[in-house]
């Protein structure tokens, strides 16, 4: 069993996802796709998460337990910095069950992110929010968390990703 990292809240623990918990890290990000409204857009199963967690160890999960059950996590991994010279924390998912929220579970599992992003001397933790969802737009600054307006995200998927990747042929 992973180690419980005690929070201010009683009864509520953190702790990092092992193998056993990939279906409930699944059911987490559908519960999430759906609150976002992305349902169609999960590709993700188990066999995925399975992999990219834990053997590859592209990301890491942290769970967040209310009386020893699971009620939100967070999807976080490394990138890096050119400017800062150092590699950073991005949170790519966080989420809260519904009923659950109001507790003060999301601060706690954003301040967890935030001690992981100071022990690993990471220059910053960043994330992106949907322009529509006001109260975790409220909530993210709250925590002090400033938008970053003056950048737009871009993204290449898909049919596209391949067509881009056929401008360069590698030899070997």
């Amino acid at each position: 069993m992973s180690q419980l990292y005690k929070t201010p809240v009683e009864h509520f623990t953190i702790r990092f996802a092992n193998e056993k918990d990939t279906p409930m890290i699944l059911n987490f990000i559908k519960q999430l796709a759906d609150y976002e409204k992305l349902l169609h857009e999960v590709e993700a199963t188990e066999a995925i998460l399975h992999e990219s967690l834990f053997v590859k160890n592209q990301a890491e999960v942290i769970i967040g337990e209310y009386y020893g059950k699971p009620v939100g996590f967070a999807l976080f991994f490394h990138n890096f910095s050119t400017f800062l010279g150092k590699a950073n924390l991005y949170l790519e998912d966080l989420f809260v069950q519904p009923e659950m929220r109001g507790n003060g579970f999301g601060k706690i599992l954003l301040s967890f992110l935030a001690k992981i992003s100071i022990e690993r001397n990471c220059g910053r933790l960043d994330w992106w929010c949907l322009d529509w969802n006001t109260s975790s737009i409220e909530f993210y600054k709250e925590m002090g968390a400033i938008p970053m307006d003056e950048w737009t995200v871009y993204r290449v998927q898909e049919q596209a990703l391949s067509l881009l990747a056929k401008h360069c042929e590698l030899s070997e």
